[in-house]
C-alpha cells in the first residue's frame, strides 16, 4: 500500500513530484480563494489526501495548510462532467434554476448523479446540520465536516440521529432480513439451490470459513456479483415470514426503498416520512406509559371518555413538533428521586446521541466505500476492503477448525482473567501515545477518505461553487404525492420474485375495493364529537391570542425593544411565495426588511445584508446597496441555526395556526463579531452556500 499523503488517480498513486505540483496548485488555490473563489486553479486529480497528522502535530506546520480531500476534488478537473462542473462566463454566479421547475433545472447538474439523487443528500444534510464552526488544522481522515466530540444536544438533534438511524441502519437491516427470508423460502429455487450446494461443498471438506470469507471478498471487489447473488427487488413488496409477494402496507407501491411502500414526490421522500413517524411513534407510546393509558382496566361505559380529548392522540397529531404532556406524576416535595434522575438521564443524552451519530456515519462510509458516489474514487476503497478481508481467507484455509476454536477460547479466557494485563498496557499506551483511541478510529484507518453523506453533500455543493454555479436546492411543493404506482420492471420482478404477473399486478396496484368503501364511508357527514368541538374552541382562541401576542411584538418592535425586533415577519402571510437565491435571499436585520447578498465578483468574496435589493446580481455599486454589514468570506469562523421562535411558540403557531415558522441563521466572524439575520425562507440555502463557498475547514457542533 502506498504510504499516506498520496494522492490517487484512478488508484494509482501519482508520483513525488507532480504530487508536490498539486499541492503546490491547490495551496495557491486555496489563497485565491480568500481572495476570489472564481479564480481557483484547476488541478487533473481524482481525489487527493492529506499527510497523517499524529496527535501532537495535528495542529501545527503543513498539516494546518494543507486542503482537505473535499477542497481538492471541489477545485479537480473530473472526466465526467455535469452542468455544475463546467466553466461558466457570469461575472457572478450561473442561476441553474433555483426557482424553477424541476423538470427545468439542466440534468445533470453533477456528472454520474441524477439529479434526485442529488437533492436527496441535500433535503438530509439540510435537516442533520445546525451549527459549524471552523477548524485550523486537517483532519486525520482528511475530510472535514466530523462530529465534534463536545458537540451541543437538544432534543432535535436527536430527533435527527434517530430518523438517521432508521433511514441507514434499520431500513439496510430490514433489506438483509427480507433477503434471508426470500433464501429460506425456496420461493427461487435455483438461486436457494446454488446457496445450498456450495454450502453443502464448504462443509462436507470443513471450508466453511474461508467460503464465507470468499463470498465476502467477492461482493466487496465485484459489484456485479451482488445483484447476482442478491436480486434487487422493492422492499415494501417481500413478506418478511414467507419471504413471497405481499401488497404493501400502503396499499399501493409507491416507493422502492421504503418499508412501507408509500408514494412520494421526490426519492427518498417516503422512507424520510417513515423515520419521522418512527420516532413520532416512540415519542407516542412513551407518552402513553407516562399517562397510564391502560384501555383493558377501564370501564365499560366513562361517562366522560368521548368528552375529553385522547391525550395520545394530540401527542400522535402534533409529533412534528415533539410535544409531551404531563399527567399523574407526584409532586417534587414528596418524589426525591425525580429531579436526580431527570439530571442522570439527561447528562446521558449527549453521549447517547454521539453513539447514534457515530454508527449511522460508519454505516454512511461503509456504503460509500463499497458503492462510490462521483467525485470521490470508484475502484480504491472498495479494493482497500477487499484486501483487508484477504488475511482472514488465507488464515481460514490454512487453521483447523480445532485451531479455530483453541484460539478463540484464548481470546475469550484472556479477556476474561487478563484484567490487570489490559490495564497496565492501556496505561503505557496512554503516556505514550495520547488520543491513540482517534488513530484506530475507522474513519481514520480502514475508511480514510471515505466520506459520510454530509462529507459527499459538502463537497458537491464545493462544486457548484468552485465553477460559479450553486447547486439548486431541494424542489419542495405542498401538493399530496399522487397514489399512483412507482415504476416497476414486471418481467424482472415476476423472474426474481417467482410471481405471476396477476399476483405481482393486485400487490402494487390501489385496492379498488378499498377506495370505493373508503369514498363512501366519506361521503357520509361524520359526526361531530364533543370533543372536537372542544378541541376547536381552544384551536381558534388560541390562534387568537398568538395574533395578539405578534401584534403586541410589532408595537414593542417600534418602540425599540430588541427582543421584539427579531420576531417580526417569522410567522409570513398564508401562501406567501418568496424567490430569491442564489445570490440574493430575503431576510431581516434586527427587524429591518432586506436581502442578504452574496457578492463573489468582488476582490474579496463577502456576504452583506442591504435594504436595497441586489436583483439577483450582486454588482451593485456601493453606494446602491449601502450595505448594513459586510463579512469577507473567508473571515466567517461559525455558521449556527437558530429558531424564529422558541420550540414551544412553534408548537402553539403551528397548531393554532397552520402557519410555518421562519427561522434565522447566526454569522459569527473571526473577531467574535455576531450577525444575526431572521425571519428567512432560504435560510437552509444560504447556510449551505456559506459552509461550501470559502477555504474553512469545518466541524459539526
Amino acid at each position: 500500500m502506498p504510504t499516506p499523503g498520496y494522492v490517487f488517480r484512478d488508484g494509482q498513486p501519482i508520483p513525488d513530484d507532480e504530487l508536490e505540483q498539486q499541492r503546490q496548485g491547490l495551496s495557491d488555490g486555496n489563497q485565491q480563494n480568500e481572495d476570489s473563489i472564481p479564480g481557483t486553479q484547476q488541478t487533473s486529480t481524482t481525489a487527493s489526501s492529506s499527510p497523517i497528522i499524529t496527535p501532537t502535530s495535528s495542529r501545527s506546520g503543513a498539516a494546518k495548510d494543507a486542503p482537505t480531500d473535499s477542497h481538492a476534488l471541489a477545485y479537480a478537473d473530473h472526466e465526467e462532467k455535469g452542468v455544475a462542473q463546467q466553466q461558466h462566463v457570469e461575472a457572478e454566479v450561473k442561476d441553474l434554476g433555483w426557482n424553477e421547475h424541476p423538470k427545468d433545472v439542466p440534468k445533470p447538474l453533477v456528472g454520474g448523479l441524477q439529479n434526485e439523487d442529488l437533492w436527496l443528500l441535500i433535503r438530509r444534510f439540510d435537516k442533520q446540520m445546525y451549527h459549524v464552526k471552523a477548524i485550523e488544522y486537517t483532519p486525520l481522515a482528511g475530510l472535514d465536516l466530523n462530529i465534534a466530540d463536545e458537540e451541543e444536544f437538544s432534543p432535535d438533534k436527536l430527533r435527527a440521529n434517530l430518523e438517521r438511524l432508521y433511514m441507514t441502519v434499520i431500513v439496510g437491516l430490514m433489506g438483509f432480513g427480507k433477503h434471508i427470508a426470500r433464501l429460506r423460502s425456496w420461493r427461487e429455487p435455483r438461486r436457494t439451490g446454488a446457496f445450498l450446494a456450495v454450502y453443502a461443498i464448504a462443509w462436507i471438506f470443513d471450508f466453511i470459513v474461508p467460503t464465507l470469507f470468499a463470498t465476502l471478498i467477492t461482493l466487496i471487489a465485484y459489484p456485479p456479483a451482488r445483484s447476482l447473488m442478491f436480486p434487487p427487488a422493492p422492499l415494501a413488496l417481500v413478506n418478511s415470514k414467507t419471504g413471497g409477494v405481499q401488497s404493501p402496507k400502503a396499499g399501493v407501491l409507491g416507493s422502492h426503498d421504503s418499508a412501507t411502500g408509500a408514494p412520494e414526490k421526490h426519492r427518498g421522500e417516503a422512507v424520510e416520512q417513515e423515520a419521522s413517524n418512527f420516532v413520532a411513534g416512540f415519542a407516542t407510546i412513551a407518552m402513553s406509559s407516562a399517562t397510564g393509558k391502560h384501555e383493558q382496566n377501564e370501564p365499560d361505559h366513562d361517562p366522560m371518555a368521548k368528552s375529553i380529548p385522547d391525550p395520545t392522540d394530540v401527542a400522535a397529531v402534533s409529533a412534528d413538533a415533539k410535544s409531551s404532556a404531563s399527567g399523574g406524576v407526584p409532586n417534587k416535595k414528596h418524589d426525591k428521586t425525580k429531579q436526580p434522575m431527570e439530571e442522570a438521564m439527561w447528562s446521558q443524552m449527549r453521549p447517547i446521541m454521539h453513539v447514534l451519530g457515530d454508527v449511522a456515519d460508519g454505516w454512511e462510509r461503509f456504503a460509500n466505500a463499497l458503492s462510490p458516489t462521483p467525485p470521490f474514487p470508484k475502484e480504491f476503497p472498495r479494493l482497500k476492503l477487499a484486501g483487508l478481508v484477504l488475511p482472514g481467507l488465507l488464515i481460514s484455509a490454512m487453521t483447523s477448525s480445532y485451531m479455530f476454536m483453541k484460539m478463540n477460547t484464548f481470546f475469550v479466557g484472556f479477556g476474561f482473567f487478563g484484567d490487570p494485563l489490559i490495564w497496565r498496557g492501556l496505561d503505557f499506551l496512554n503516556r505514550q501515545l495520547p488520543n491513540w483511541q482517534k488513530l484506530l478510529e475507522l474513519r481514520n484507518t480502514i475508511l480514510k477518505g471515505v466520506p459520510t453523506n454530509a462529507q459527499l453533500t459538502i463537497t458537491l455543493l464545493r462544486i457548484g461553487e468552485a465553477n460559479k454555479a450553486p447547486i439548486p436546492p431541494p424542489p419542495s411543493t405542498s401538493e399530496p404525492p399522487p397514489d399512483e404506482p412507482a415504476e416497476l420492471d414486471h418481467d424482472e420482478i415476476t423472474n426474481t420474485l417467482d410471481a405471476s404477473h396477476e399476483e405481482l399486478h393486485d400487490a402494487v396496484t390501489a385496492d379498488d375495493t378499498a377506495e370505493s368503501t373508503g369514498t363512501d364511508a366519506s361521503s357520509e357527514t361524520p359526526k361531530k364529537r364533543h370533543g372536537a368541538r372542544v378541541l376547536g374552541f381552544l384551536k381558534g382562541t388560541t390562534k387568537a391570542g398568538v395574533e395578539t401576542k405578534l401584534g403586541t411584538d410589532r408595537a414593542r418592535a417600534i418602540i425599540g425593544s430588541a427582543k421584539a425586533k427579531t420576531h417580526l415577519g417569522v410567522v409570513p402571510k398564508a401562501n406567501e411565495q418568496v424567490q430569491s437565491g442564489p445570490v440574493d435571499f430575503q431576510a431581516r436585520y434586527k427587524g429591518k426588511k432586506g436581502w442578504v447578498y452574496i457578492s463573489t465578483s468582488a476582490t474579496i468574496p463577502c456576504v452583506s445584508f442591504s435594504k436595497n435589493h441586489s436583483n439577483g446580481t450582486g454588482r451593485q455599486e456601493a453606494q446602491d446597496m449601502d450595505p448594513v454589514f459586510s463579512i469577507p468570506v473567508n473571515q466567517i469562523q461559525e455558521l449556527k441555526k437558530v429558531g424564529g421562535l422558541g420550540w414551544k411558540s412553534k408548537l402553539i403557531v403551528g397548531w393554532a395556526m397552520d402557519r410555518t415558522v421562519l427561522d434565522g441563521l447566526e454569522i459569527v466572524d473571526k473577531n467574535g463579531h455576531v450577525e444575526k439575520l431572521t425571519a428567512m425562507a432560504l435560510r437552509d440555502e444560504l447556510f449551505n452556500r456559506l459552509a461550501s463557498i470559502g477555504p474553512q475547514k469545518w466541524e459539526s457542533w
